[in-house]
């Protein structure tokens, strides 16, 4: 029996050129507004005019591809290459069992279990689906984690993209995963101090989850800590949301606040946390695939 596995991520556009047509992609043919289309074209130009996402997420496929022996497609949910393309490409090398894998350790029904359907409607069947739901707790990728903030001087925050509250209400186990994680990050690493934050709200006219990084920072510095590492326990590589949302405005505003703000490194494709996912992948194979 063929395996092959899809690794999915959110997607970015390739240039600043590109948003537009990545913000309708989003809004599902929606209305944009210029004033967004500006917004998030003025982040990419802040952070060098582009996203390093679509080169980090090949080196991971790569480096994922050699660690399983089997052949790795990489698969967007809202730009190039999409899902879609990625289910053509692994029939077309004989595939009988797909693996999905969303590069996002974290369940929700507003996220992963729309890549989910995404990789199910294009697969209409014609292979079995091993989809990889979530991997929060998996104890290898909590090492690297560990690795990053272990004997850290200082106050820890835990962050992840927020999502709105409403999820709450329907039972959706986001934010106790995002909490568990970081409780057991802290238990390995030995951390002491440390808190968990949002981050990356979107102005939708709906409360989201919270505190912000923001105003955790705000929180921290009026407690009279000085040294603060954050740990973006929800996101395994740079994009976007670390590069702006972390390194620029969380920067601006501890320099305001007076604080000493440090990040720790994004996973990207270390080789510890691509053997991290690999091991996922085999622990979801059919036996005889494993084998």
């Amino acid at each position: 029996m063929k395996a092959a596995v899809i690794l999915m991520a959110y997607g970015s556009p390739a240039t600043a050129e590109d948003v537009p047509a990545y913000l309708a992609d989003i809004r599902e043919g929606g209305p944009v507004s210029q004033e967004a289309i500006d917004e998030l074209t003025e982040r990419y130009h802040r952070i060098g005019g582009r996203s390093p996402l679509d080169e980090v997420t090949e080196a991971q496929r790569g480096r994922l591809e050699r660690e399983v022996g089997l052949p790795v497609f990489v698969g967007m949910k809202h730009w190039h290459p999409r899902i879609g393309e990625a289910v053509e490409a692994a029939l077309a090398v004989g595939a009988e069992t797909i693996v999905g894998l969303v590069l996002a350790p974290h369940y929700s029904r507003l996220s992963i279990a729309g890549y989910r359907e995404r990789l199910e409607d294009a697969l209409r069947g014609r292979a079995e689906l091993v989809f990889v739901e979530s991997w929060h707790d998996h104890e290898p990728f909590l090492d690297v984690l560990a690795s990053r903030a272990r004997a850290f001087d200082g106050h820890v925050v835990f962050t992840a993209h927020s999502l709105p509250e409403r999820i709450l209400g329907e039972g959706d186990p986001y934010r106790d995963q995002l909490l568990e994680t970081s409780r057991l990050v802290a238990e390995r690493a030995g951390l002491a101090d440390w808190s968990f934050a949002f981050q990356s709200a979107s102005a939708t006219g709906e409360p989201w989850l919270g505190p912000d990084i923001l105003e955790e920072l705000d929180r921290l510095a009026a407690n009279g800590v000085r040294r603060v590492l954050i740990c973006p326990a929800g996101f395994v590589s740079d994009h976007l949301e670390i590069l702006w949302d972390l390194d620029v405005e969380a920067r601006e505003r501890a320099a305001e606040l007076g604080l000493d703000l440090e990040r720790i490194e994004s996973l990207n494709d270390d080789p510890a946390f691509m053997r991290a996912l690999a091991e996922l992948v085999r622990r979801r194979l059919p036996r005889e695939v494993a084998a």
